[in-house]
């Protein structure tokens, strides 16, 4: 595709690792119909890692049949970018004439594998959107539509209010607008971080025995947290919460859990699995690194590890240069 005389965005939205949640999309044995009120309750932190949402549009005509391209990472997905696709097609009548329309998502962290790409992607798409075409949306309805197509494809539940919100933190309620309070983290803390691969959301959330395990460990870790929220807490609800699903020895994932056991035995405040994909997580001080990044590598070629810390800042940020 290309651009001659075009407008141009670009959102930035950090990464998140979600150490525990609890489904929530019954009330009382009873399915929730409406996407805004489903969502989860949990917790988990941002990351000084970004996704990157540019978007170019050029107007080609006057109707409101537009033309649109989604890359990730440089690869043509287009509607196989489920939640970018669904944002796009939902904000279709608000925008007038028709466009080309480029989106590229690029990440920092690899997708598929628990580090909230894709409520990166969808906070980033309808920021842009929004900016580019002057939709003048509260902040609260983007976010809305952006938890609202999260949750119609599956791909995520509460993901994108910690996104908005940034930090680390509990969300005490589930849906939109989001229940988030702040978990104050002691400053200069290192994230290390070890993925071997893909799990896909959609996958666990449909799975019945899965789906029965995490709402009542969700229940039980939230209710741990909130009685005493810090960080120690955090990573202890997290590892509790792996075991009580079972979810390491019900996807087979034998060598995630040695990895978190032996990650666990060294002086750091704590490792678990990233919720969901198959990846664990290492929170420690300075002095820990190089024995975590030293087990990490034992691991190598199967394993990526990255290093990165938590993002305490305003989360989203636009621009158009």
């Amino acid at each position: 595709m290309k651009f001659n005389k075009f407008k141009k965005i670009i959102v930035e939205v950090p990464h998140r690792i979600s150490g525990f949640f609890e489904i929530v999309d019954q009330i009382n044995g009873v399915k929730i119909k409406d996407p805004v009120r489903i969502g989860s309750r949990g917790a988990g932190f941002c990351v000084n890692a970004i996704g990157k949402t540019e978007i170019k549009a050029q107007v080609i005509g006057n109707n409101n049949d537009n033309e649109i391209e989604i890359y990730i990472n440089d690869e043509k997905v287009n509607q196989k970018a489920e939640t970018t696709y669904f944002i796009i097609d939902y904000l279709k009548n608000y925008i007038k004439k028709s466009h080309k329309i480029r989106i590229n998502h690029s990440f920092e962290l690899p997708v598929g594998c628990g580090y909230g790409a894709s409520g990166s992607g969808a906070l980033g798409t309808i920021f842009g959107l929004d900016y580019l075409f002057n939709l003048k949306l509260t902040y609260l309805e983007k976010g809305k539509i952006a938890h609202i197509a999260e949750v119609v494809k599956r791909t995520g539940l509460g993901t994108v209010c910690g996104q908005l919100n940034g930090g680390m933190g509990i969300l005490i309620e589930p849906g939109f607008p989001c229940v988030y309070e702040r978990i104050q983290v002691p400053q200069n803390l290192k994230i290390i971080c070890g993925s071997f691969g893909v799990i896909h959301t959609k996958s666990i959330l449909t799975n019945p025995i899965l789906n029965i395990k995490i709402k009542e460990a969700g229940n039980e870790a939230l209710k741990r947290l909130k009685i005493d929220p810090n960080i120690k807490t955090f990573i202890e609800t997290s590892i509790e919460f792996v075991k009580q699903t079972e979810i390491l020895d019900i996807l087979d994932l034998s060598k995630i859990k040695e990895l978190i056991e032996n990650l666990n035995k060294l002086n750091i405040i704590g490792a678990s699995m990233n919720q969901l994909g198959r990846s664990v997580y290492a929170i420690c001080r300075k002095e820990g690194e190089k024995e975590v990044l030293s087990l990490l590598e034992s691991y190598k070629p199967e394993i990526n590890i990255f290093i990165t810390s938590i993002h305490e800042n305003s989360s989203i940020k636009l621009k158009n240069k």
